[in-house]
């Protein structure tokens, strides 16, 4: 019986209590195992949270998931004038973006960014910001100071893009020519336009957006002489009370232009400023009728034509009466004229005989051939074509002889003028380098060498002559020649007799000339204790003081001699 029961009850010892079969946990055991599980869990978070922060941290930070390229303000060359002197380069500025799928609270945001930029807070921008677009704009261009702004206010969904950003060192002063771009950094004007045109537009749409290094373009400009020529119109135009001017510097054997500029003129560095219309380009996208600066095509033209010789005498005695209308002298001599007396004296009755010795046809041909009945041929996208007359009669062909009747652009003067003055080659202007021999190889011969050495010898006689109406041009050691225009604007269809755009058209060293300078003023006033607001009064003494200020930066060694003359004299 009793080993019965020890095996009924076999963990029961003799003393009746229970014989442990192993050792069993306590409480005390439980409670230190989940503690030391609650370490580890926690030990465990925050290793992968510290493990992120470090991935974080060396991570790049994230770009905008819809930003295209073709939006991102393009990489430009540089733009330099002849001598290596910045006219236009890319600075790198910030440009502000919204992400809107990341935007937290739209409502802050957008009065967030209105503390910078007010019009950031209206409901338009809201709605844009609540959107689920990838990608917005809100903002191109920052200053750095708006940048930091911005970037302290924290937002998420809100970021930056550097870009390029033009700028213009020489600012108004080169405006002209070098154009501006667009907010992409695209050429909308000038020659930014042009090389766009030419090649640099498709290279960004071929995706190279931000091509670095791109070879600078180098201009025929001279930064100094542009800053002279534009420094020199605009004190005029302030002295004379003129409402606007132009003036140029033209190479005249490379046909390169070494200056141009007109005033009022613009900031390319704020673009806006050019949609004003009184900001215009006068210089080759404007064309004017140009006064008695076309006697000097018109003598040429004569004496090459063999219609006159130089020492030929024009009755100018009495008025000339054609077609009903009656030709008058400024101030009439009323004598017969010499050829130079009719040049000096810049008679309108000896020039319209001098024109109507070669006939209409012979006219049209001639003005055709030294390239001002066509549109110039050359870089800037901005050239005015001329306007003709739409018959071009007896009559129509004396007029246009002084001037009046055809309108063409300064620069067509500029060059035209060029063609007579150096030796007979009529040469297409140019913004970018060329050399003699360049110029040579493309240019076309129009008037023969005898007249242009006759016709350097009237230039200098209207300016050396106390007779001349271009003294007040000369500037002793460089030899200047010239010839004025005062011409008479059209006002509700009729010549205004108080209302006139002068010019003065010169060249020097007149035995060989390097250089042309043309000076338009548009409305000059008489200034105080002048007898009359004629061109040689303001027109002619500006471009005098172009060319004592610029020769001696173009390397025009001055000369004090007389030997000029006799060169010039020797050849009749």
């Amino acid at each position: 019986m009793a080993l019965r029961l020890k095996s009924l009850f076999p963990g029961k010892s003799r003393s009746g209590n229970a014989k442990p079969a192993g050792r069993r946990r306590g409480i005390g055991d439980v409670t230190r195992g989940r503690v030391v599980f609650a370490k580890g869990a926690f030990a465990l978070v925050y290793v992968v949270i510290a493990g992120r922060l470090v991935l974080l941290g060396f991570a790049q930070e994230p770009k905008p998931l819809m930003a295209p390229a073709s939006e991102i303000a393009a990489a430009r060359p540089d733009i330099l004038d002849r001598n290596g002197v910045i006219l236009a380069t890319d600075i790198k500025t910030a440009s502000l973006f919204a992400e809107p799928r990341r935007i937290v609270d739209p409502d802050e945001a957008s009065e967030k960014l209105a503390t910078v930029f007010p019009d950031l807070g209206d409901e338009k921008v809201r709605k844009r910001l609540a959107s689920n677009a990838g990608f917005q704009w809100l903002r191109r261009e920052l200053t750095p100071e708006q940048r930091d702004k911005v970037f302290n206010l924290g937002l998420p969904g809100i970021g930056f893009v550097s870009e390029n950003k033009r700028f213009y060192p020489a600012g108004n002063s080169t405006a002209y020519v070098t154009g501006h771009v667009n907010i992409d950094n695209k050429g909308i004007a000038g020659i930014e336009k042009y090389i766009d045109d030419q090649w640099l537009g498709d290279l960004h749409q071929l995706g190279f957006a931000s091509t670095p290094n791109l070879e600078p373009i180098t201009l025929s400009l001279d930064a100094r002489v542009q800053h002279v020529v534009h420094d020199e119109i605009s004190q005029a135009m302030e002295r004379y009370h003129a409402i606007a001017a132009a003036g140029i510097v033209l190479d005249a054997h490379t046909g390169e232009v070494i200056a141009m500029t007109s005033v009022p003129d613009y900031d390319p560095n704020d673009p806006a400023q050019a949609l004003d219309p009184n900001r215009l380009n006068r210089s080759s996208a404007a064309v004017y009728e140009m006064g008695s600066t076309f006697k000097l095509f018109t003598t040429a033209m004569a004496l090459d034509d063999g219609a006159i010789k130089i020492t030929d005498t024009i009755d100018a005695s009495k008025p000339l009466r054609v077609s009903g209308r009656t030709i008058h002298d400024f101030h009439g001599k009323y004598r017969p004229l010499s050829v130079p007396e009719v040049f000096i004296y810049s008679s309108n009755i000896g020039t319209a005989h001098e024109a109507m010795r070669v006939g209409v046809d012979g006219q049209k041909d001639f003005l055709g051939r030294i390239g001002l009945l066509d549109k110039v041929q050359t870089e800037l996208p901005e050239i005015a074509a001329p306007l003709l007359p739409r018959r071009w009669t007896e009559l129509t062909g004396i007029t246009v002889s002084f001037g009046h009747g055809i309108s063409v652009s300064p620069l067509a003067t500029a060059v035209a003028a060029a063609a007579i003055m150096n030796g007979g080659y009529l040469i297409e202007p140019t913004f970018f380098p060329r050399s003699r021999q360049e110029a040579q190889a493309m240019a076309k011969r129009v008037v023969n060498e005898r007249t242009s050495k006759e016709m350097r010898y009237l230039m200098r006689l209207n300016v050396e002559d106390r007779r001349g109406s271009g003294k007040r041009a000369d500037v002793p050691g460089y030899f200047v020649g010239g010839k004025t225009g005062t011409a008479e604007k059209v006002v509700n269809g009729r010549y205004s007799n108080d209302k006139r755009r002068n010019a003065f058209l010169a060249a020097f060293p007149i035995d060989d000339p390097d250089y042309i300078v043309l000076v338009v003023l548009d409305e000059p006033q008489k200034e105080e204790g002048a007898y009359s607001a004629v061109a040689g009064l303001n027109a002619a003494p500006t471009v005098g003081n172009i060319i004592r200020r610029a020769a001696p930066m173009l390397g025009v060694m001055p000369r004090y001699n007389s030997d000029i003359d006799r060169l010039i004299d020797a050849s009749f």
